[in-house]
């Protein structure tokens, strides 16, 4: 029999924990209700200052999971590449090695061996390729992956106002369309490249070479981002720290078509930041010049290519954003900025496309070019005159 003033004790501590509770909660919605009253008072800043990048991508990621299902469900599936991925898959699973005898309904298997391991997964996951169904709601979730990736890097930049990136993501029907629609392999290879990006910016340098390896391994696309890769690693490494990076891209290639992965590689994975590199920088990298020296890599590789294919639209789509705000241009407003975004996204979305489509397109990209090359240099030429010295 309990004792009543034990009773009393024991009523008395669940009080105090009840209403440590209820205080505790009403506590979190008073400074939730306070965050959402600065917000609304501030609704016109949200939209306008590189700092509200978080809030803003989070509310048009909520937006972005109703857009794509809705999209899936009300949308017609149109067949261009998968059962070729398919039937090109079988063939490495039944046994057949050579590329020369790997055939699909669109030709033969031209994708490197990060293609064939990915979509191998996928094979199985749909059910020898026929659920086609699961096959978009895969797609759908890579698609708000390379958003949350995109986001980040655009955050962490702080360059681009939030209110742009309503045309970067909800109001694009062609790339919902190339990824959720056709299902095609160009956005596997890219997710892997701004996973790559993220983990350059966390100054994980061999971890983000290890993902970009990754991604050419899907489709070779990724290659027009190498040039800025390059210049990155000997900027910040020099000669000779660069080449263990290197060899991490290099290494994961072989491995990946002898169906192995390196051990030599594995040293440089896990002592990452470990020593301090005897190489001193003679320009120090921000994100800024990570992101600008990467994105101005492949848009000048895409504003060079011999021709452009409907689904190439997402090797530099996410891009157009930061190259468009992040260099300041007073000769550029942003209507006029918003007006390129929305010429390029008419031209991509032109089937077939026309001489004024493609015309457009060109004037775009020449746009965007000028504007890079007027901008002020992400590394002065003192940087140029350093290297030579080293």
């Amino acid at each position: 029999m309990v004792d009543p003033h034990e009773r009393r004790t024991i009523n008395m501590a669940a009080g105090l924990r009840k209403r440590g509770r209820a205080g505790s909660a009403a506590q979190a919605a008073g400074l939730c209700r306070q965050w959402l009253q600065r917000a609304w008072q501030e609704r016109r800043l949200l939209l306008r200052e590189p700092r509200y990048t978080l809030l803003v991508a989070a509310c048009l990621c909520l937006a972005e999971v109703g857009i794509t299902f809705w999209v899936i469900h009300r949308v017609a599936y149109t067949e261009i590449d998968w059962k070729a991925y398919m039937a090109q898959v079988e063939g490495v699973i039944n046994g057949t090695y050579d590329y020369t005898q790997l055939q699909g309904d669109t030709g033969p298997l031209v994708y490197p061996a990060g293609f064939v391991y990915i979509f191998m997964g996928l094979y199985y996951a749909t059910g020898r390729g026929t659920d086609i169904r699961m096959a978009q709601n895969i797609f759908a979730v890579l698609y708000l992956a390379t958003l949350l990736l995109v986001f980040l890097i655009y955050h962490q930049t702080c360059k681009v106002p939030p209110f742009v990136f309503f045309f970067m993501c909800c109001a694009s029907y062609r790339v919902h369309s190339i990824f959720v629609l056709r299902l095609f392999n160009d956005p596997v290879a890219m997710v892997l490249l701004f996973l790559s990006i993220n983990l350059l910016l966390a100054q994980r340098w061999s971890w983000g070479c290890c993902c970009f390896s990754l991604a050419v391994s899907v489709k070779m696309n990724v290659l027009l981002f190498a040039p800025g890769l390059l210049f990155l690693l000997l900027t910040q490494f020099g000669f000779h720290g660069a080449l263990p990076k290197l060899g991490i891209c290099a290494a994961l290639q072989v491995a990946q078509d002898r169906g192995e992965y390196p051990v030599a590689a594995e040293g440089s994975l896990q002592k990452e930041g470990s020593t301090p590199a005897p190489y001193t920088q003679p320009y120090p990298l921000n994100h800024g010049k990570i992101v600008s020296t990467l994105f101005t890599s492949n848009f000048i590789g895409i504003c060079f290519s011999r021709s452009l294919h409907y689904q190439f639209y997402v090797w530099y789509f996410h891009t157009l954003p930061y190259l468009l705000w992040a260099t300041p241009a007073p000769w550029l407003t942003h209507l006029l900025r918003l007006l390129v975004l929305g010429l390029i996204e008419l031209s991509w979305n032109t089937y077939p496309s026309t001489s004024c489509s493609s015309a457009a397109l060109h004037v775009c990209h020449a746009v965007i070019l000028l504007q890079l090359w007027l901008g002020p240099q992400a590394f002065p030429k003192s940087i140029q005159h350093s290297k030579k010295a080293q």
